[in-house]
């Protein structure tokens, strides 16, 4: 059985999965949030609430003890986010992250200028690329509610294809990458519809 912790559990996407994870697989999650009384527990038998804070080193270590992946889905100061992610994974011998940042972060989308808006998502992208973790960084299009599964992957230094990508898309990339530790292991990919 898979183990997931899920940081940043409340937000659009990570709830998305959530629901995904529950429907499509026999996969056991951890969402941590640092509102816990934010999010309902969708399935008490294979999901675990945690409240916490990313920044709170020894709150992290202690979700990720037993884990198999670390799915990331944050807001706010991402670069210290995610130092603290790689530290925090270093330190409880866990290698699988899948951290979701923003199409526009190297100027691969044509045509966009997006300016200091991505600043967090150029930064916590740098530093897990230079974290020696077997990270997947997905750089997504707009969220859809399409309900097809239906993507296409750009690496990096390629220019993006498209502006959206529906969240069933996403989810299904992000299931696949929990379930396959070496599927694209030390890429960032544009993921597009």
């Amino acid at each position: 059985m898979t183990r997931v912790l899920i940081l940043g559990a409340n937000g659009q996407l990570a709830r998305h999965t959530t629901a995904y994870f529950l429907k499509k697989t026999d996969a056991h999650l951890t969402l941590y949030l640092r509102h816990a009384s934010r999010l309902k527990n969708p399935d008490a038998k294979r999901a675990a609430i945690v409240e916490g804070d990313v920044l709170d080193r020894a709150a992290l270590i202690e979700a990720m003890t037993d884990q198999d992946v670390v799915f990331a889905s944050l807001a706010g100061d991402m670069g210290e986010q995610a130092r603290n992610i790689v530290t925090s994974m270093k330190e409880a011998g866990l290698k699988r992250l899948i951290f979701i940042s923003s199409m526009g972060i190297y100027g691969e989308v044509t045509g966009e200028k997006y300016r200091s808006v991505l600043d967090p998502y150029r930064d916590s992208a740098a530093v897990i690329e230079a974290s020696g973790l077997h990270y997947t960084v997905l750089r997504p299009g707009w969220f859809t509610h399409d309900p097809k599964v239906d993507y296409q992957i750009t690496q990096k230094g390629e220019p993006f294809h498209g502006h959206d990508v529906s969240l069933n898309s996403l989810s299904d990339l992000i299931i696949k990458l929990a379930f396959d530790p070496m599927l694209h292991v030390r890429s960032s990919i544009g993921v597009s519809q």
